[in-house]
């Protein structure tokens, strides 16, 4: 928010990726890898996508944009919890796992901002807390690390920028710890609960401010 979007994206990209390898040493083994192999090829072509779609589309479209698919995906995935709708068949259809897939590498590509897309998709494959962490941690990180020559082709991550991550990492480190103890402190039904309140706050801000 204090910086031009796409400096932005490129100051975020290390920083996310300490994270990432923090959550994967510790999670890894709740890993659940026959979801993170059907939403990974088609994530890692929708950076690809994403790559060659930069400067066509506006940063604050492409967030809005965003934020409205990932509010009525939570929406859906809020109703099918509740009973309203029970249909089995769309989670685990290979259609419903490469759409989020493609969009989600698209958008983490041009602005880091997947996170409430895939969310949706892990969340309905019903994944306990502790799986669903060791989960999506291999997964961003994957996504990460396969971004970061695209980033440093573009100019995107430069060593000023490093230089810059470098001071915050302390920050990240600590949070990394509280990420090893909060998830246990939580039960399971509030814990995704929870998840789909910050993944909403996320599509909320995305949407009203681009």
């Amino acid at each position: 928010m204090s910086m031009p979007a796409k400096l932005s994206v490129g100051v975020m990209l290390p920083m996310l990726i300490v994270g990432d390898v923090f959550a994967v040493i510790y999670w890894h083994r709740k890993a659940q890898w026959k979801h993170l192999w059907r939403v990974t090829p088609p994530a890692l072509i929708g950076i690809i996508v994403g790559y060659f779609l930069m400067g066509a589309i506006g940063d604050a479209l492409l967030r809005r944009l965003i934020g409205a698919i990932a509010i009525v995906l939570l929406s859906m995935q809020f109703l099918r919890d509740r009973g309203y709708f029970a249909d089995e068949r769309i989670p685990h259809h290979w259609l419903f796992a490469w759409s989020l897939g493609l969009s989600a590498g698209v958008v983490t590509m041009m602005c880091n901002a997947a996170g409430p897309i895939i969310i949706v998709f892990f969340l309905a494959m019903r994944l306990d807390r502790f799986q669903f962490i060791g989960t999506i941690a291999w997964y961003f990180m994957l996504l990460n690390l396969f971004k970061v020559p695209f980033f440093v082709g573009l100019g995107m991550i430069t060593v000023d920028s490093l230089k810059f991550d470098l001071k915050l990492v302390p920050a990240i480190l600590v949070g990394g710890v509280l990420g090893i103890f909060v998830p246990k402190w939580v039960p399971e039904k509030p814990f995704r609960y929870v998840i789909m309140v910050l993944a909403a706050a996320a599509a909320v801000k995305l949407l009203a401010f681009g």
